[in-house]
């Protein structure tokens, strides 16, 4: 069959717009496109809004909330896809900013979910002139949505049979399709799920980039909560963006040189740091993974254990060598962190494109240690297998990690059996039953859709289908409000429970990361402590997603005198570098103090979204057990002499003679009171109530005091939501 052409597209309706040059980092209108009806329209943003939410996420976020109602659910047509990115994104000469971020309305959780992708897609969309998109409605059959950034052109197309569904074919025909010749590929950029998103809860967007290098098209990942679901829900087969003409100044910075002088002094500090400290330029992420398995922090065994003897076998020297060095590997123009790395030609092993040689974008730590050490998986080849099924069939790579860990762990248990997997050996480290659940998946196959709806419904089912003890899976179900944990033990550090818990989308790392502020250097003892850090790197990430940001040029490279600093955890020269920049930009003046207000407007905002979902309270707040303390016996026994020292000088209870079950109960009194000591703690700070509502005072002392917001608020302390 030949590769398809434009001709082979039914246009079904064309909205024509005034490309719009950015200004002071804002394009100051949004594109909203309703794909059941192929209209699009703009929509003015106002001060109001610009002030109050930023840009990025909290665009999302406002756009999201102003579309919805309370009874909003996920696959109702009104539920948006809003892609956006803030005032500094698409800057080149910052590192890593490039970033797009995406808001929905999970099929997880039911409550707003955020996720940041690197690829083209965001910055060729703010070039025409806009600061977000909104995807609504809900077509009859696929469509392709077409946002033309230098004609001034959206196009709704009908998908044309002949299309691949699986993303590494379909985003490389549709860049051909749209782009004007083969010289211009890397000006168009698609955003894609694939068939495991039709079929699964945990579907994925793939945005693409065009790699001239390698001469062909990679695709990044926003990948938490289901997004790419809601995309195939609404019949969207891609949307796809071109812009031509990328530049060092399309955000019209008030102070282009001040811009351009921040951003050589972080490329040089790449350039001399990277190879001592985190060596991104060459492992990536990936390095670290023996990292934390030095510090019992990798997930083994549905997050059980948090090291093993095999580490040495998918630690980073592996990756170094399985990854193509010497390439560009930057997510965005500009970027010499370039820790986007990739295999290539990797020979497949199982499913529909067995003995293909492809490309493998990754493995980042998150899938080395989600589908590899947590299934006990110690095969470099199986994992690489998994990480490019789950990227081009739409599946995130977290969510299935944590998933399959849960399902092996009943195997394991004899809960589940091959009459009840389809004939699937869940036996722990066999990645190829693993990897077929991911080709079950997307062929829509019984076992393979269950198991894409996530392990807080697989719970559930095995409770209720086949007499599983509901406490038990209670415990070792690893999610929060429905989303699953990512690749962290979170046992030993209460922060870092808090850290994975006390967020507002669920277990998502990328809000606060104190595992080694606590447990390793003991450096936030008290409550107070830690309620202050689950206050400020929170807020302080959060910034990121405002502004189009990777949060790893903040502190994956690091000023060589770092540590001069009262708190080097904070990297303050680096946040000097984010305030100085968003100014030499927007022209707006911003120091530390503005910078944290600005996310705390954006945070408590989506606090009050999900209590107007019908969530947002202290019962949505708990960890499963399996990530506060040790489940079963044995569990307790490969960390017995911490826990019985832990038992001694921290609970003043002598562990001399008692049963091991014993001793997991009283652990157990003694983290749960813990945690509902530093829950107490976090929302004090934080300006919330005991059950974890926003305050009116404080939504006013912020900013945040909207009628809109307030009304929800008095609500909740009413008692009438």
């Amino acid at each position: 069959m030949s590769a398809p052409s434009l001709d082979d597209f039914r246009l079904i309706r064309e909205y024509d717009f005034e490309p719009r040059p950015v200004r002071r980092g804002y394009a100051m209108r949004t594109l909203h496109v309703d794909v059941g009806k192929a209209t699009a329209s703009a929509k003015p943003v106002s001060e109001d809004m610009k002030k109050r939410f930023t840009g990025g996420k909290g665009f999302g976020l406002k756009l999201l909330w102003d579309a919805t109602g309370p009874e909003t659910r996920w696959n109702d047509p009104e539920n948006e896809i809003v892609i956006g990115i803030g005032p500094i994104g698409g800057n080149t000469n910052y590192p890593g900013s490039g970033k797009s971020l995406v808001v929905s309305l999970s099929p997880m959780t039911g409550i707003p979910v955020d996720s940041n992708v690197g690829g083209y897609f965001g910055p060729y969309l703010k070039f025409g002139g806009w600061d977000a998109m909104e995807i609504q409605g809900k077509a009859d059959r696929d469509v392709i949505v077409f946002v033309d950034s230098n004609q001034g052109k959206v196009r709704f197309f009908e998908a044309p049979d002949c299309l691949p569904r699986d993303t590494h074919l379909l985003a490389e025909e549709l860049t051909r399709v749209f782009a004007r010749d083969e010289k211009s590929l890397q000006t168009v950029s698609v955003v894609s799920a694939g068939r495991g998103a039709d079929y699964g809860m945990m579907g994925v967007l793939n945005f693409s980039l065009y790699d001239k290098r390698r001469r062909g098209v990679r695709v990044k990942q926003a990948g938490r909560g289901g997004i790419g679901t809601v995309l195939r829900d609404k019949k969207v087969l891609a949307v796809v963006c071109r812009f031509e003409g990328v530049g060092p100044n399309l955000n019209d910075a008030a102070n282009p040189a001040e811009v351009q002088r921040i951003g050589l002094k972080l490329h040089r500090e790449i350039m001399v740091n990277d190879a001592s400290q985190c060596r991104m330029r060459s492992q990536g992420t990936a390095h670290l993974v023996e990292i934390m398995d030095a510090y019992d922090l990798l997930p083994t065994k549905n997050h059980k254990y948090g090291k093993d003897p095999q580490i040495d076998k998918i630690a980073s020297p592996v990756w170094e060598k399985l990854f193509s060095q010497n390439l560009p590997d930057g997510c965005w123009y500009g970027c010499t962190m370039a820790c986007a790395h990739a295999v290539d030609n990797f020979e497949l092993q199982t499913g529909p494109y067995k003995g293909t040689r492809v490309c493998v974008d990754g493995p980042e730590y998150e899938t080395a240690a989600g589908v590899g050490s947590n299934l006990y998986v110690y095969d470099p080849i199986g994992i690489l297998e998994m990480n490019f099924y789950c990227d081009t069939y739409g599946i995130d790579t977290i969510s299935f990690g944590t998933t399959t860990g849960f399902l092996m762990e009943c195997w394991e248990l004899g809960i589940l059996n091959p009459e009840r997997t389809d004939g699937i050996d869940l036996t722990w480290g066999n990645w190829r039953g693993a990897v077929q659940i991911l080709h079950d998946m997307a062929d829509g196959k019984p076992f393979g859709v269950l198991a894409g709806r996530g392990v807080k419904v697989l719970a559930e089912h095995f409770v209720r289908e086949y007499g599983a003890d509901p406490g038990m899976m209670k415990d070792i179900a690893l999610h929060g409000k429905g989303l699953e944990q990512s690749e962290y033990i979170a046992k030993e550090s209460l922060a870092q429970q808090g850290g994975y818990y006390l967020t507002n989308k669920g277990p998502q790392h990328d809000e606060a990361w104190l595992i080694f502020m606590d447990m390793v250097n003991n450096q936030i003892p008290t409550f107070e402590n830690k309620a202050e850090a689950l206050h400020y790197f929170p807020m302080f990430r959060t910034w990121f997603g405002l502004q189009g940001l990777c949060k790893l040029p903040w502190n994956d490279v690091e000023p060589a005198d770092n540590a001069k600093h009262p708190e080097p955890n904070k990297v303050p020269e680096h946040v000097e570098n984010y305030y100085k920049i968003y100014t030499a930009i927007t022209g707006e003046p911003l120091d530390w103090d503005g910078l944290i207000r600005q996310s705390e407007r954006v945070y408590n905002f989506q606090r009050v979204f999900n209590i107007r979902q019908g969530r947002g309270r202290r019962e949505d707040d708990y960890p499963p057990y399996r990530a506060m303390g040790p489940v079963f016996e044995d569990e307790y026994t490969a960390r017995e002499e911490r826990y019985d020292r832990q038992m001694k000088e921290k609970i003043g209870i002598d562990p001399e003679g008692l049963s091991i079950a014993e001793k997991i109960r009283i652990t157990r009194e003694y983290r749960m009171k813990q945690y509902n000591s530093l829950i107490d703690a976090v929302f004090l700070r934080r300006g919330w109530t005991p059950d974890g509502c926003p305050t009116p005072e404080h939504l006013k002392a912020i900013g945040m005091d909207l009628p809109e917001v307030l009304e929800v608020v008095n609500n909740r302390i009413a008692g009438r939501l």
